[in-house]
């Protein structure tokens, strides 16, 4: 039941009632690139991107599944200790790959001990009917889910962004995995350049509208050495203020249907590399912000729809 001390549906809350009890994510690297970096579509990624393909918590990219997963098992088992996990595809675009490759790594994951799940992150525009097919029948065999890159649903931010795909390529993506039963999250980025609350909230609604059962809300981060990183540096845009973001957060989501499961409200950035905001640095101070403007307000998510 949510209410001001519970005021979202979470991952955590999600996977135990799929599961029965908690879960541990590991994020490792397959191996990837991505149709914005090879020349495919373009050479330049999206601006915000890190040199790691947004993967720069995960494995080591010159290693196996099975040996990313036993270091990365024991690395989070000072954090968590050991249990069940969900293996996260996370760097890149991890279905941008012959459908025989991807077979090979997500199976490969499948059968390791102790995992029973599969999160693979990917861009709407590398999922095709063969892909979703496979993944509908990898997901009757173990918990599959795909998570979706959208960042903004301003076509004049996104290309700004160099997303190098439109809104309708997100939508066609969402209903072919729907139809499929599998779930998706939808990664968006709060925060980005020129965009203020409205546009943010409409973000929120166009994915919710097209269909996502999940949510990531990602606080923008400028990383070092990023097309990002150089556009600030030549002309800085607002960045936003610890309380602004707490406000903002707590608007969007009292806006969400309770249906829809958070999986994120803020993000994690490397403190060698993030160069803006600093103080987001501070998770916990972030995360208990959060919860006490829940509190104060009285609200939770969808308490204003």
């Amino acid at each position: 039941m949510l209410g001001p001390k519970h005021p979202f549906y979470s991952a955590n809350d999600h996977y135990r009632n799929i599961f029965g009890f908690k879960v541990i994510k590991l994020a490792i690297d397959g191996g990837f690139t991505c149709p914005n970096r090879d020349g495919t579509l373009s050479r330049r990624g999206c601006i915000f991107c890190s040199g790691r393909g947004s993967g720069d918590f995960a494995g080591r990219r010159d290693t196996s599944v099975t040996q990313q997963y036993n270091e990365m098992k024991n690395k989070m088992a000072d954090k968590w200790g050991y249990g069940k996990y969900i293996m996260y595809f996370q760097a890149y675009t991890n279905t941008y790959a012959p459908l025989k490759r991807l077979k090979a790594l997500y199976e490969e994951a499948a059968a390791l001990p102790d995992v029973v799940g599969i999160s693979i992150a990917t861009r709407p525009d590398c999922i095709s009917e063969e892909i979703a097919d496979y993944i509908y029948e990898l997901s009757r065999r173990i918990y599959v889910c795909v998570e979706l890159g959208l960042q903004t649903s301003d076509e004049k931010t996104a290309l700004l962004l160099n997303r190098c795909y439109k809104n309708d390529v997100y939508t066609k993506a969402v209903n072919m995995l729907n139809a499929a039963n599998i779930d998706t999250i939808t990664h968006i980025i709060l925060g980005l350049p020129h965009e203020d609350r409205n546009t943010m909230l409409d973000s929120v609604r166009f994915a919710v509208n097209a269909g996502t059962k999940g949510l990531k809300l990602q606080l923008l981060h400028i990383i070092k050495g990023t097309e990002l990183y150089n556009m600030y540096r030549r002309a800085p845009f607002h960045i936003m203020e610890p309380e602004e973001y707490v406000c903002t957060i707590v608007d969007i989501i009292e806006r969400i249907p309770q249906s829809i499961v958070i999986h994120r409200i803020t993000g994690d950035g490397k403190k060698e590399t993030l160069f803006e905001p600093r103080w987001s640095l501070d998770k916990r101070y972030v995360l208990n912000s959060i919860s006490k403007e829940f509190i104060r307000r009285g609200s939770y998510q969808g308490y204003k729809i």
